[in-house]
C-alpha cells in the first residue's frame, strides 16, 4: 500500500454541473440492463466500466465520468433491480458480478477501468479477482467489503428486517409514507458529509430518481434481498472457503486505488484503509469530511486520484503527480465538487 497521488487541477475540465448522460435498454440474457454512456472527449481514451452503490443507479456517476471524459469512455449500469434496469432473479455479489462480466463481454470493450462505489466496490473486487483479463485498473470508493460491528453503519438498524418473514412488505410500506423530497433528503444526508456540495440541480434528480424508484414495484424487494445478500457475504468472508471478499481482495493483481471518506455513515472508515492494506498492488486516499459517495461530493478530487492512478499504471512517463501526504497542510486536498475548492487539513 501506498499514498494515492493527485494530479494537477488545472488539468481537469472546468466546473460545471452536467445533467445525467444519455441511457439505453439493452436486452441482456433475457432482461434489460439500463446504461448510460459518457463519450470520451479526448484521442485514444480507454474504456471505462462504472458500478454504483446499493439503493444507488447509474447517475451516481455523471459528474466523475464527465471529469474523466478526456481520458476515458465511460458507461455506468444500474444493476439488476435498481435505476431503469428490470429485476434480477438473484441478488448476490456473485450474481451482480456475474452481470457485470456479462456486460464487459457483450459490450466487446475489456478489459476496462473498473469503478465501484459501496456494493459495486464488492462486486468489482469479485470481478477483478475471478477475471483479470477483464480489468485494466481498479478504483474503489468506500467499498463494502466484510465488517462485523454494524453499529458502525446506518443500516445496521435493518438487520431485523432480514428475520421477519414480511421484511419486504414492511419495506414497501415505508417507502409509501415518504414524499419522494423527503426521501431523497434522507438519503443525501446519509451519504454525504456536507450538503452544500450539492447542487440544486443533483437534488432535483435525486428527487426524480426516488419517484422512479416508487413506481418500480419490484424496488423494496430488490434492496432488501440485496442487503440480505450483502450480509451473507460479509459473514461468509470470515468462514474458510473461496468466496471470501477479503481473500479475492488479497489476490487481486491489477493496479488499485481505494478511496474512503472519514465521514462515513454506511461502511465502517476503516474498511478502506484496510482494503488498501489487502490489495498487493494499491493506493490509498482518505479525504477529511467526506461521507459514503465521493465521486459525488468531491468528483474533482477522486478524478485528479484517478488520473494520477491511470498515468502510474500507464507509461509514467507524464510529469510526476504530487502524492497527497506530499500537499501543503496535510494529508489532502479535497475539492467542494460544485466549483469552488479548498484545502482540509486531515485528521
Amino acid at each position: 500500500m501506498k499514498r494515492a497521488s493527485l494530479w494537477p487541477d488545472e488539468h481537469l475540465p472546468a466546473h460545471h454541473v452536467p445533467p445525467p448522460w444519455p441511457g439505453r435498454g439493452v436486452r441482456l440474457d433475457g432482461a434489460v440492463t439500463y446504461v448510460r454512456d459518457t463519450p470520451a472527449t479526448g484521442p485514444d481514451a480507454e474504456p471505462a466500466l462504472y458500478v454504483h452503490g446499493l439503493g444507488g443507479s447509474s447517475q451516481n456517476w455523471t459528474d466523475l465520468a464527465g471529469l474523466l471524459a478526456g481520458r476515458l469512455d465511460g458507461q455506468a449500469i444500474d444493476l439488476p433491480g435498481f435505476g431503469r434496469s428490470e429485476p434480477g432473479r438473484r441478488y448476490t455479489i456473485p450474481a451482480f458480478a456475474d452481470r457485470v462480466v456479462r456486460w464487459i463481454e457483450h459490450s466487446d470493450r475489456g478489459p476496462v477501468h473498473l469503478f465501484g462505489n459501496s456494493l459495486g466496490g464488492a462486486v468489482s473486487v469479485r470481478v477483478a479477482a475471478l477475471r483479470p483479463d477483464l480489468v485494466r485498473t481498479l478504483t474503489l470508493i468506500s467499498p463494502a467489503l466484510p465488517f462485523l460491528d454494524f453499529r458502525r453503519s446506518l443500516q445496521g438498524r435493518m438487520l431485523p428486517l432480514l428475520a421477519l418473514p414480511l421484511g419486504e412488505r414492511l419495506v414497501a410500506w415505508h417507502l409509501t409514507q415518504l414524499a419522494p423530497e423527503l426521501m431523497a433528503q434522507q438519503v443525501l444526508e446519509a451519504c454525504i458529509a456536507d450538503l452544500t456540495r450539492v447542487s440544486e440541480q443533483r437534488r432535483q434528480e435525486a428527487v426524480e430518481e426516488i419517484r422512479i424508484r416508487y413506481q418500480a414495484a419490484h424496488y423494496a424487494a430488490a434492496y432488501l434481498r440485496t442487503f440480505r445478500g450483502l450480509v451473507a457475504s460479509f459473514l461468509r468472508s470470515y468462514l474458510p472457503g473461496p468466496n471470501s471478499l477479503w481473500r479475492l481482495a488479497a489476490g487481486l493483481r491489477v493496479p488499485t486505488l481505494v478511496v474512503g471518506g472519514r465521514r462515513d455513515r454506511l461502511v465502517d472508515v476503516r474498511v478502506a484503509p484496510q482494503a488498501a492494506r489487502v490489495i498487493p498492488d494499491s493506493r490509498l486516499l482518505m479525504l477529511d469530511g467526506v461521507g459514503h459517495v465521493a465521486q459525488v461530493e468531491v468528483p474533482r478530487t477522486v478524478a485528479r486520484a484517478v488520473l494520477a492512478l491511470l498515468a502510474e499504471a500507464g507509461d509514467g512517463a507524464a510529469s510526476a503527480p504530487a502524492l497527497a501526504g506530499d500537499l501543503p497542510g496535510g494529508d489532502l486536498l479535497t475539492g467542494t465538487g460544485d466549483g469552488g475548492r479548498r484545502r482540509e487539513v486531515a485528521g
